[in-house]
């Protein structure tokens, strides 16, 4: 008998993208306007670029990490730690390479400003994604099924 690995459905996905970014944002967007003395408004705007573009990379990026775990036998639910943390870091690096440029025309600041912001936030993010991730599994497991 042979188990076979279930992926996470395109709705399951979406929920996913969709849940982590509005929480995100409730906790960034607030802090930024205070850090940079801009209004919720202008910095809630540049939240929602970087989520848009961040949920279309975060799309793209958990369809082939998923694809990965599945080629050698696991289930995306059921990952170490570990697999977590490479996880969350890989996806936060191609977030960093993405989001700088916008960071620094959207702020009107340098790039090193710019990179000094992303690591700032890229830091709280790496974070959040593992718990998130973490919590978001054990609220929507995913079951190998007997073939």
């Amino acid at each position: 008998m042979s188990d076979k690995v279930t992926l996470r459905t395109g709705k399951d996905r979406l929920r996913y993208t969709i849940s982590f970014e509005l929480l995100l944002m409730a906790f960034l967007v607030p802090v930024g306007a205070a850090f940079f003395d801009k209004p919720v408004a202008e910095i809630g705007a540049l939240g929602v670029v970087l989520a848009v573009k961040a949920m279309a990379l975060n799309l793209i990026y958990n369809w082939a990490f998923d694809r990965i775990d599945a080629r050698t036998g696991r289930v995306a639910s059921q990952r170490s730690h570990v697999g977590r943390i490479l996880h969350a870091l890989g996806f936060e690096v191609s977030l960093v390479i993405t989001s700088l440029p916008i960071y620094a025309w959207w702020l009107g600041i340098g790039l090193l400003e710019a990179l000094m912001t992303d690591i700032v936030v890229t830091s709280f993010v790496v974070a959040y994604t593992y718990f998130f991730t973490l919590a978001y599994d054990r609220l929507f497991p995913l079951e190998t099924k007997s073939v």
